[in-house]
C-alpha cells in the first residue's frame, strides 16, 4: 500500500497582536476666549408687559453682567451698551472650556424712565450663551481664531408701570 501522508497541519490564520497599535490621541479643539454680544433696548410704554421690541429703541449707557459658576469662585464682567445699544464682553478668564456654566443678566438701566428690566429673552433669570454662527466679513481671520463669538439677547427694559405713558 502507498505510504499514507500524514494529515497537513491545518493553516493557522495570523494571530492579532496582544495589544492592538496605540491610536496617537485625538487633539483636543483648541480653547479660545469667549467674546459676548448683544443689544439692549428700552421697550416702548404703549407695549410694557408684552413680550415685542414693537417700537423699541436701542439704550445707550445700560449694562449688563455676564456670570460664571465654573469655578470655586464666581465670577463676574460687565459690559456696557453703546449707543447704538450693543454690547460686548470678552473676560480674559474665560474660554471656550467654561462658556456653558455662564449667562448673561440685565444690571442696569442709565434711564430712570425706562429702569424695570423685563425676562425678554431671559434678560432677567439670565441668558445661556448660543455660539455665533462665523462670520464672512466681519473679523479678521485671526481675530476670529483667538475668540469664540457667543450672542444673547436681545435684551429690554420697559418704562415702570408707575409711570403714565406720555401720548406723544
Amino acid at each position: 500500500p502507498p505510504p499514507v501522508k500524514p494529515p497537513s497541519p491545518p493553516v493557522k490564520p495570523p494571530t492579532p497582536p496582544a495589544h492592538p497599535p496605540v491610536k496617537p490621541p485625538s487633539p483636543l479643539p483648541a480653547r479660545k476666549f469667549v467674546g459676548v454680544r448683544g443689544v439692549v433696548y428700552c421697550k416702548s410704554c404703549k407695549y410694557r408687559g408684552v413680550d415685542t421690541l414693537l417700537g423699541a429703541s436701542p439704550i445707550q449707557g445700560a449694562v449688563v453682567k455676564l456670570a460664571c459658576n465654573n469655578t470655586k469662585y464666581h465670577l463676574t464682567s460687565l459690559g456696557t451698551t453703546d449707543k447704538n445699544g450693543y454690547f460686548f464682553i470678552q473676560p480674559k478668564w474665560l474660554t471656550t472650556a467654561g462658556y456653558h456654566k455662564c449667562k448673561v443678566f440685565l444690571a442696569k438701566s442709565p434711564k430712570a424712565e425706562c429702569s424695570v428690566p423685563t425676562n425678554f429673552h431671559n434678560g432677567q433669570s439670565g441668558a445661556m450663551l448660543i455660539p455665533a454662527p462665523p462670520s464672512p466679513m466681519t473679523l479678521s481671520k485671526q481675530a476670529e481664531s483667538e475668540v469664540k463669538l457667543f450672542n444673547v439677547g436681545p435684551f429690554a427694559f420697559e418704562p415702570s408701570k408707575n409711570l403714565p405713558c406720555k401720548t406723544v
